[in-house]
């Protein structure tokens, strides 16, 4: 399915959850609290701004936010929050589309980039990133670490989550680095609704190459929002590229 299709109208109605999940105070808030100290005077730019999960709380800070987003349902539901001269945003692919300005920082947060299907995909997005910022601005990647351990001879799926009403697992085609993760909600009967979203999942060092196509350099690299040390233990990380 083409992302579009996926981030549909009822996926939009369902996508936030206020005061859990991605949405609870200790994962919003670092997030928003490190984009801003990141952003300096501004503006910035989201790539697949969706809801604006981060963008209206960042907004609320006082850095100006322009947004990218695909999906028109999801703009729609930011839209409930705030008004376009608040918020901007461009209808488009974060590989391709053209916010109008010059930003000191764009981010692309929760894993985002993997829902870019290709390689070149994904180097087309650093590429893109890199147009929309004035020299020596910030490219910053919320990602999770490919799970491969986990996986036994054998077997292509790998349960990362559990817990009363819901499961959460991946299937892997490791030739393709393509991953569908499926979810899987329920109650007391004997029905579930199933949710799967497709990514292309990315090793930290195949992103540092994809940033230096791009003319980015590594600045830093945690484990979270909070600056935890990334370990090889770490399930996923925040990547800081700067541009030259």
């Amino acid at each position: 399915m083409r992302q579009e299709e996926i981030w549909d109208a009822e996926a939009a109605r369902h996508y936030d959850t206020p005061g859990e999940g991605m949405f609870a105070a200790e994962v919003l808030g670092p997030t928003v609290d490190r984009l801003a100290a990141l952003a300096g005077a501004g503006p910035v730019l989201e790539f697949a701004i969706g809801t604006g999960r981060v963008a209206v709380p960042l907004a609320a800070r006082g850095v100006p936010v322009t947004g990218i987003e695909l999906s028109a349902p999801m703009i729609a539901q930011l839209r409930t929050k705030v008004d376009a001269d608040t918020i901007p945003v461009v209808a488009g692919d974060m590989a391709t589309a053209a916010a109008p300005g010059e930003f000191s920082l764009v981010y692309l947060v929760y894993n985002t980039i993997a829902n870019l299907l290709t390689q070149a995909e994904q180097v087309a997005c650093f590429r893109n990133a890199a147009r929309h910022l004035a020299p020596g601005g910030r490219f910053v990647v919320e990602l999770w670490v490919p799970e491969l351990r986990k996986l036994p001879p054998g077997q292509q799926a790998v349960v990362w989550h559990s817990e009363p009403g819901y499961v959460g697992l991946d299937t892997y085609d490791v030739l393709t680095q393509h991953v569908v993760s499926h979810h899987f909600r329920f109650g007391d009967g004997r029905q579930a609704e199933l949710f799967r979203t497709p990514h292309r999942y990315v090793w930290p060092a195949e992103l540092d190459l994809m940033g230096q196509l791009a003319g980015f350099t590594l600045e830093s690299r945690h484990a979270d929002w909070t600056g935890g040390e990334f370990t090889a233990e770490s399930r996923s990380h925040v990547s800081v590229y700067r541009l030259a």
